[in-house]
């Protein structure tokens, strides 16, 4: 009895090392540490050759949430004019539809598909989602059944919505405090959806929020049409400015932050800056065009940002990149012939890159600053792909533009 029991201790020690991590929800846009990095790891070699399901979910480019066994997100369908967008919740094992909720909303397709683009944010029992044209609903995440709504749209003070439509994810600040960008940024009670502070007003852009903290302060960074902002995350109140516009008027990321130091990149051959906080003022330490990401970000794993360059604007290709996120300096570039294109990227807990290709390839590749080399790569969807994967309990959820949504299990 006592060798077996020795027998199964030592078999218990070694599974950590010879297993991925246990699984981990992904409840919101950029993961469940907002920075694009999953908890768990992959398999050194994953096969992402079994599709376990697949689903309609009508046209859109709005990422995955997964939390307590269900996966949600949003697609349009109908007629342009006389439209619907639909918040869908899915069993995250089986893909049976679990509910919906649909609401009339006209397609904004200005120069690309259209649909909705944020991602439903899972917290507390509740699901929160952003439409087209700024209605933020609350519901509970297992049975559908709406708590509140609130049209932002007129919150905000504007008669249509910006025009490429409202795009940032719902984001938590804290349990008690729900940001929401409209122009100004909203912190709202989650429980009510009652407004309690606002922002001075900006032109709308299509980026969520980042919370930091620096010197105990408490802080937000946004990036806004007129440029990077940085706000009191008590009140809103604007601490520092720095101008950042783009041709087409976009700006569509998330600010990557690490300490006091700010990273900033939008597309148009605009290109990227880090920028760093000092009292109420924001010092440059770099701008450059060598890392323009259009709406997807980079992931920053050890020192090093990977992310996609260009927007094919300008007749410009895309590229995949590296670089030192301290100086900015390149260390690798991956030619367009690759075929991954305007794709997109997160990361396993191990440092692997998961990218899906904008033609809808997905491939693993260990992040490392000396070179781009795949560990497996398997061409898992067809059409557009825009939108971020989503790695959580073992499985991989991707979409395409006109609303093709898979799960794939890694192996």
């Amino acid at each position: 009895m006592r060798r077996h029991r020795l027998l199964a201790l030592l078999l218990w020690s070694f599974i950590p090392f010879t297993c991925p991590l246990l699984g981990a929800d992904w409840p919101q846009w950029r993961g469940p540490d907002e920075n694009g990095i999953s908890t768990e790891r992959l398999p050194a070699k994953p096969d992402f050759t079994q599709t376990l399901w697949q689903k309609k979910v009508g046209i859109g480019f709005s990422s995955m949430a997964v939390a307590e066994g269900r996966v949600f997100t949003l697609g349009h369908s109908g007629a342009k004019s006389a439209g619907t967008e639909t918040i869908w919740c899915f069993n995250a094992e089986t893909g049976a539809e679990l509910w919906r909720h649909t609401y009339p909303a006209p397609l904004l397709d200005r120069f690309y598909e259209g649909g909705p683009g944020a991602t439903p944010t899972v917290r507390g029992g509740k699901v929160f989602t952003y439409s087209k044209h700024g209605r933020l609903h609350c519901q509970e995440a297992a049975t559908g059944k709406l708590v509140w709504q609130r049209d932002m749209l007129a919150e905000a003070g504007l008669e249509e919505p910006p025009e490429w439509g409202f795009a940032c994810s719902p984001y938590f600040l804290n349990d008690d405090t729900l940001l929401i960008e409209a122009g100004p940024t909203f912190a709202l009670d989650p429980s009510t959806g009652r407004v309690r502070w606002k922002s001075q007003p900006f032109t709308p852009a299509y980026g969520t929020p980042k919370a930091f903290t620096v010197g105990g302060r408490k802080l937000l960074a946004v990036m806004k049409t007129e440029g990077l902002a940085v706000l009191e995350a008590a009140n809103g109140t604007t601490v520092a400015t720095v101008d950042w516009k783009t041709s087409f008027d976009t700006t569509a990321t998330t600010p990557i932050i690490l300490g006091s130091q700010i990273f900033i990149s939008t597309g148009y051959d605009r290109g990227c800056a880090l920028l760093e906080l000092t009292g109420d003022q924001l010092k440059k330490h770099y701008e450059h065009k060598g890392m323009c990401n259009h709406m997807n970000n980079s992931v920053l794993i050890d020192g090093h940002l990977y992310g996609f360059d260009g927007t094919a604007h300008r007749g410009r290709p895309t590229e995949f990149v590296c670089l030192e996120f301290a100086t900015g300096k390149e260390k690798w570039r991956v030619p367009p012939g690759t075929g991954l294109g305007c794709g997109s990227v997160m990361a396993a807990a191990d440092g692997v890159l998961l990218i899906l290709s904008e033609r809808g390839e997905l491939l693993a590749v260990p992040a490392n600053p000396r070179e781009f080399k795949p560990t497996a790569r398997h061409q898992s969807l067809g059409g557009r792909c825009w939108t971020v994967p989503v790695l959580a309990h073992g499985k991989v959820y991707c979409r395409n533009a006109r609303g093709d949504l898979i799960c794939v299990k890694v192996q």
